[in-house]
């Protein structure tokens, strides 16, 4: 790869992926109808869906000596992802345990393994971060590398992308250093200290137009109701969600973050991006799996001709 264009710190795991018709409840058993390993995480799931939708990506991150971290390599470099900053580490891959009901929801959990052992930005990291046009980052590593990972993007002049979740309390500065935050309804209601979260496009433009006074720009998503977009000088720009048949969500988020970022790196302009960042994001959930469902570059430009005829 002559060129990086997108760099994504972040986790790679190992989806473990029973459906079933609905999840238990707690101290429940229920019988499940499938059960499949998909190569996942959060960091690797924006860099495959930024790479299918036609940019240049490098990954950064940590997987273990396992089969699961041999599998996850191998996907990566299929798909034309540079590896090179994914080490071994001495901690086993991490997991991710996905139950997805009858109607496309999931509930997740996971477990970090090797994921957790990158703990500081390495002089590696700042140099491959500091020929990139995008970092995309994320919260399954520790928290402190992401601060350190926003704050060295801003000084290198690399635009940073950020998506808070698993969400969690933000240090102080972070935010600061992050010039765009794409977070879904519950993430977004959490960084704007709101109680009750996110129900509504009103009141995502609202919690949208307050976090931007941090951050230069804001997505929130709101699943079938679409996304909407806020920036500091900006009218707010609600994006409507393209209807379709969902059998799972898993990475549906991630689908889209990773194909927002290849049309802004790509030059489209704000609205054009969230487009195709949707339709990527419609294809995905008519599909089981992570990465398994994640369209590319092609297939999002026939999905959208055929809206447009």
């Amino acid at each position: 790869m002559s060129e990086t264009s997108i760099v994504v710190l972040g986790s790679a795991n190992m989806d473990l992926v029973v459906s079933a018709d609905r999840a238990p409840q707690l101290g429940e058993t229920v019988t499940g109808r499938t059960f499949r390993t998909v190569p996942g995480g959060k960091g690797a799931n924006q860099a495959l869906a930024a790479a299918r939708a036609g940019a240049n990506v490098q990954f950064l991150g940590a997987v273990g000596a396992d089969e699961y971290g041999h599998r996850i390599r191998q996907l990566l470099a299929a798909e034309g992802v540079e590896i090179s900053g994914l080490v071994d580490a001495p901690e086993p891959t991490g997991t991710a345990h996905i139950t997805v009901d009858g109607a496309g929801s999931n509930s997740i959990i996971v477990v970090p393994g090797a994921n957790g052992t990158v703990t500081t930005l390495t002089d590696e990291h700042r140099g491959i971060i500091s020929g990139a046009t995008m970092l995309l980052l994320q919260l399954e590593l520790p928290l402190k590398l992401v601060a350190q990972a926003a704050a060295f993007a801003r000084w290198a002049g690399v635009r940073t992308v950020l998506t808070p979740a698993p969400v969690v309390p933000l240090p102080d500065g972070l935010l600061d250093n992050v010039d765009v935050l794409v977070a879904n309804e519950h993430e977004a209601g959490v960084v704007a200290g709101r109680t009750g979260g996110v129900t509504s496009a009103d009141q995502a433009s609202e919690v949208a137009a307050v976090v931007a006074k941090r951050v230069r720009e804001v997505v929130v998503t709101l699943g079938e109701q679409g996304a909407v977009h806020a920036a500091t000088g900006a009218d707010p720009l609600r994006v409507p969600a393209f209807t379709v048949d969902a059998v799972d969500t898993t990475a549906a988020g991630d689908t889209f973050v990773g194909v927002l970022a290849a049309g802004l790196v790509d030059g489209l302009e704000t609205a054009a991006a969230l487009r195709r960042a949707s339709a990527a994001a419609a294809l995905a959930v008519q599909r089981f799996g992570a990465s398994t469902s994640m369209p590319s570059r092609r297939e999002i430009d026939r999905f959208l001709a055929d809206r447009d005829t």
